[in-house]
């Protein structure tokens, strides 16, 4: 009987001390936890995009985010990157241009936040206005869909043209139905614009790539788009990680008092804020 009271006192006092410990590791866990520290890949190409992923950059360390920013040099690795998981974001694009590139590719890239106005206007290097313009003159316009769309779009707004009511996702050439002046639409690569500033009689671009020509929409542009539109630049992600933490804290991040106050400060027109 003695031996089988020990055994049961042992027992016992076996299991109490593996209640204690259990309760020690869970209440360590409680009260020690440790924010675990992520990196996240984003692609880019240009400033402002490259310089508000700069600014961000410590206050996401300090949250455990770590950014790791991927500038590329053209307009198709940021998109076809982020479809295959190679990077976790990218910033660079409207939504409708995100739009194509999902129709035509069965992605599932999403919008996450807009972060600025592109003031997307019309450059003519021998021409002070709109109606300088000669008969026949040659506009250069990017020539992918959603930007084809965007630059008929903003001529139309002005009056430079007419369009028909759209029968399709985008405007394309054959929707013009007046052209008092007939212009002649070229359309070429999206960073090519630059250069056809000085082979065409008009170009119609984003200040991105009026800026290095010394052109600002507010001083140089003959037509300005404004804010009125769909084509903010955009924090894109995927639907697989659209509600990470990290992704939302960078989003928070780029939406912040101290981003807009520096695009306000330094950009003027050419980078508005698409964010209260």
């Amino acid at each position: 009987m003695k031996k089988l009271l020990m055994m049961s006192f042992i027992v016992f006092l076996l299991a109490a001390c593996g209640g204690q410990e259990n309760e020690l590791v869970d209440d360590t866990a409680g009260t020690g936890e440790e924010q675990e520290e992520v990196t996240l890949k984003v692609a880019s190409l240009i400033p402002p995009m490259t310089d508000i992923l700069e600014m961000v950059e410590p206050a996401l360390a300090e949250q455990g985010v770590n950014l790791d920013i991927q500038i590329l040099s053209d307009n198709v690795l940021p998109n076809s990157m982020l479809a295959s998981g190679e990077v976790d974001a990218n910033f660079f694009q409207h939504v409708p241009f995100m739009e194509e590139y999902n129709r035509n590719h069965d992605s599932n890239l999403t919008p996450i936040v807009p972060i600025y106005y592109a003031n997307y206007g019309v450059y003519a290097k021998e021409f002070g206005a709109i109606e300088d313009l000669p008969e026949g003159a040659s506009v250069a316009i990017a020539g992918d869909p959603s930007n084809v769309d965007r630059s008929l779009a903003l001529l139309a707004q002005h009056d430079v043209i007419t369009l028909q009511e759209k029968t399709d996702v985008y405007y394309t050439q054959s929707d013009i139905i007046e052209n008092p002046k007939n212009l002649h639409f070229e359309e070429i690569d999206l960073l090519m614009l630059a250069r056809a500033y000085d082979d065409t009689d008009a170009v119609v671009m984003t200040p991105a790539y009026a800026a290095p020509l010394g052109l600002t929409p507010k001083s140089d542009a003959l037509l300005t788009e404004g804010t009125d539109n769909e084509f903010a630049i955009t924090l894109i992600a995927r639907e697989d990680n659209q509600d990470s933490e990290a992704i939302q804290k960078l989003a928070e991040a780029m939406t912040s008092p101290q981003v807009r106050e520096f695009l306000v400060e330094n950009f003027d027109e050419t980078a508005i804020p698409a964010f209260e």
